[in-house]
């Protein structure tokens, strides 16, 4: 009943870069254009023998390690994922037999690009409530696998990877190290971002998630800080979803978050969805950027215009 906290976090991204440049060479786009408009200058792409479960056990391998934890100690794995393509075994059970993780609950989460930070939250309530004592948090996707690469306004907005982190419950006498979650969606909203049909395409109505991110996501982001009783000013980090950089900075700013590090991932990495908040949030402490105990806000958002934030203390 103590809470939860991260003690770990790690990351993975595939080899392979795609430029601007190279894209301009696929469709008609150019790097200025790219730059100006969502302020992306590269992304990872996997290879067609890397599935979302090999990215997605690469970061949690790298967590355990960082945790100092052994795939035993290990008693829930959540992989909040939407580009999965086979439906059973579940990405989570896979990732589990690739770690040797022995007799997990094993869940998959797909609320899309907000889905870290709902599996986090459903990682947070589980051992609240005693159900689970040490947990492994994933996201990962593998956006290239859902992409239309002949459609300039949508696969110049994607990559690949992942990032995961070790929760474990909070020891007797210590505060929760992962604040009260602020979530919900808009319904009547889910065609504005998509991965449907078959084969399944992403799609996206760009204008109408600007518009919708910009004016109604600040205000939510403040209550996630006042949940925590947090306020904005005293946040060393911001981790939002890794959507479009002219998103993110006017949200941010907005926000009031004025002693922030505010991660800009989605210059590197692209849009990776689920895999975003995690894989900004690990380069960020990777950099040296923030420190044991820092209050940092990750606040994921994007498909079925769902959302979930919440403050958290870096290991």
């Amino acid at each position: 009943m103590n809470g939860s906290r991260i003690v770990a976090i790690g990351h993975y991204q595939p080899a392979r870069v795609l430029t601007n440049d190279d894209l301009a060479g696929m469709v008609d786009t150019s790097d200025e254009w790219i730059r100006s408009r969502v302020g992306i200058r590269t992304r990872r792409i996997a290879g067609p023998d890397e599935p979302v479960d090999e990215l997605a056990a690469h970061a949690a391998a790298k967590a355990l390690a960082a945790a100092g934890l052994t795939p035993d100690d290990i008693d829930l794995v959540l992989v909040a994922t939407s580009t999965a393509i086979d439906r059973s075994p579940n990405t989570a059970a896979r990732v589990a037999a690739r770690l040797g993780i022995p007799g997990p609950a094993a869940l998959d989460v797909n609320v899309v690009c907000a889905g870290f930070t709902h599996a986090l939250a459903t990682a947070d309530h589980t051992l609240r409530a005693g159900a689970a004592t040490r947990a492994l948090v994933i996201g990962a996707d593998k956006m290239s696998d859902v992409a239309d690469w002949t459609d300039r306004s949508t696969c110049v907005l994607v990559g690949d990877g992942a990032g995961a982190a070790v929760v474990t419950a909070c020891p007797p006498g210590a505060g929760p190290g992962i604040g009260p979650v602020l979530w919900g969606s808009v319904p009547e909203m889910g065609h504005a971002v998509r991965i449907e049909g078959t084969p399944p395409r992403f799609a996206q109505e760009g204008q109408s998630v600007y518009r919708w991110a910009t004016t109604r996501l600040p205000a939510m982001a403040r209550q996630a800080c006042e949940k925590a009783g947090v306020a904005p000013e005293d946040l060393a980090g911001v981790v939002l979803h890794q959507a479009n950089l002219r998103i993110i900075e006017p949200l941010a700013h907005k926000l009031g978050a004025v002693n922030a590090v505010i991660a800009r991932d989605v210059t590197e990495s692209g849009n990776t969805s689920a895999a975003s908040v995690p894989l900004a949030f690990s380069k960020l402490l990777e950099q040296g950027a923030l420190s044991s105990g820092d209050p940092v806000l990750l606040f994921g958002f994007g498909g079925n215009l769902s959302y979930a934030g919440q403050v958290v203390r870096c290991p």
